[in-house]
């Protein structure tokens, strides 16, 4: 399952820093897969793109951005559940296509 963040998130990107495919954005700002841009997904609060977000796996043991957070507003995204196979998968894409 890939984590999103809430509307209690203060922008504040903590949690940015932290993430290593970096599927983390500030407000407003347009994201890239690929080479490929695409339109920010909020335009209030800092946001993950789930196309990126692999729940650190590959990488840590547990994903990074949530005990980064200060007002505790990362959370599972229940729009996007995967198995630790298919986020292993999804690394491995990006690994190739980048990210």
């Amino acid at each position: 399952m890939a984590i999103m963040i809430t509307d209690e998130c203060i922008s504040c990107n903590a949690c940015e820093a932290e993430c290593p495919n970096t599927a983390i954005y500030s407000p407003g700002l347009a994201y890239n897969v690929g080479g490929q841009e695409f339109a920010a997904l909020s335009e209030e609060h800092t946001y993950i793109v789930p196309e990126k977000c692999t729940e650190c796996v590959g990488f840590y043991d547990e994903p990074q951005c949530i005990p980064a957070c200060p007002t505790e507003a990362i959370a599972p995204d229940p729009n996007h559940v995967e198995t630790k196979d298919q986020l292993a998968a999804k690394k491995e894409h990006l690994d190739k296509v980048g990210r």
